[in-house]
């Protein structure tokens, strides 16, 4: 891919210009060959040698702008555009009971989505296929090769290793211990980058949701076993092993209530992936019902001690709820009022602004970052995926 930058020219000057041309060109507006001298710093004569190459290569295209010049005496300006279309990314979320995936632009511009909903049951075989399925309709949808990909994004439950594999995936059968990335690699030519769920929501929110223009920040992915994800400074903090986070895990180190019987109203234990038995007890709740109140009380509780123990760790400026929590209209006053008694510095809570499609932005934009980093390298590329 990176190739495509320099149209072939292994010149380190001639990378390092075509980078500070391409970022010039980036925001997809199109802009003449005057502009681009004054934005770049660059002289005339090399612009006009990047700009060539960088046609050569598919990244550019000369726009036609010969109706806004219809007085202008001499040569009319020329006009270029960064060619979005030239290549595309994809951001895929893997979930116990939705596999989504989300198709973009080199900008990240949003161009096809699909959504297909999906058993628990499903082994590792059966979800691997579905993805494909799902990849395989939007792309027919948009008219797009998968040759034409540049980089994908994929998100799961569990611990994911730096290489994609799954070391610890209890949500979904036949998950831990799966080499995710490389099976997914298989079906593409483009790099191919696994991460956390958790993890890829807080990159989402932070990309174009609560979290903007924030560098501290936790989403916390709210279920009876929630996980979160940490940015530190801006950047993702996945601990040495990938562990950041695993919120869930807080009950061993207690006596408190399993996952499993925190939101339970009888005796029996709630299946933790029973999302609509979940769904049932909140409605009850909200509507006064005393025992699905004691239990949501519980559930509340728990969310609260699990976020206060990243609070105290991280300080972060904002806490982000997605989730199930997310869906409740009253948990934002409990958690701020209890994260003011239990941490020294109360943080902000917001719930996520993008909804179901947070774990499929987040991966769309680690593709994306992919994609910004080879085309704006200036080192010699490096093989990967």
């Amino acid at each position: 891919m990176a190739d495509r930058l320099t149209g072939g020219d292994s010149s380190l000057l001639r990378r390092i210009n075509a980078a500070v041309t391409l970022r010039a060109l980036r925001d997809g507006q199109a802009v003449t060959l005057t502009q681009l001298v004054g934005d770049t710093g660059l002289s005339r004569p090399t612009v006009e040698g990047v700009i060539e190459g960088l046609m050569e290569s598919g990244l550019v295209a000369e726009v036609d702008q010969a109706q806004e010049s219809g007085r202008q005496r001499g040569r009319p300006a020329r006009w270029f555009r960064f060619r979005a279309e030239a290549g595309h990314i994809l951001g895929i979320e893997i979930g116990v009971h939705v596999i989504r995936v989300v198709l973009a632009d080199l900008t990240g511009r949003q161009i096809g989505t699909f959504a297909r909903l999906v058993d628990e049951t499903l082994d590792a075989e059966e979800r691997l296929g579905a993805a494909r399925a799902a990849v395989a309709e939007v792309l027919r949808k948009a008219g797009v090769s998968r040759d034409n990909l540049w980089a994908v994004g994929v998100g799961t439950p569990g611990i994911v290793d730096r290489d994609g594999s799954v070391r610890l995936g209890t949500a979904m059968p036949g998950w831990t211990g799966l080499d995710l990335g490389a099976r997914l690699r298989r079906s593409f030519r483009c790099p191919v980058l696994i991460e956390n769920d958790a993890n890829l929501a807080a990159i989402a929110e932070h990309w174009q949701g609560a979290a903007v223009g924030m560098g501290d920040v936790v989403f916390v992915l709210a279920g009876l076993s929630p996980g979160a994800g940490s940015l530190i400074n801006g950047r993702l903090h996945r601990g040495f092993g990938g562990a950041a986070g695993e919120i869930g895990a807080l009950h061993l180190l207690g006596q408190e209530a399993t996952p499993e019987r925190l939101l339970s109203t009888g005796a029996k234990p709630l299946d933790p992936l029973d999302e609509a038995a979940v769904a049932r007890v909140l409605a009850l709740a909200r509507e006064g019902d005393a025992v699905a109140q004691v239990a949501m009380d519980r559930f509340l509780q728990r969310l609260v001690h699990d976020v206060a123990a990243l609070v105290l760790a991280i300080d972060p400026q904002l806490v982000v709820i997605g989730g199930w929590a997310a869906g409740l209209d009253d948990v934002l006053s409990p958690l701020r009022e209890q994260l003011a008694l239990y941490c020294l510095r109360a943080p902000e809570v917001a719930l996520s602004t993008l909804g179901e499609d947070v774990v499929a932005l987040g991966a769309l934009r680690v593709a994306l970052d992919q994609v910004e980093e080879q085309l704006f390298a200036v080192d010699q590329p490096t093989s990967r995926g």
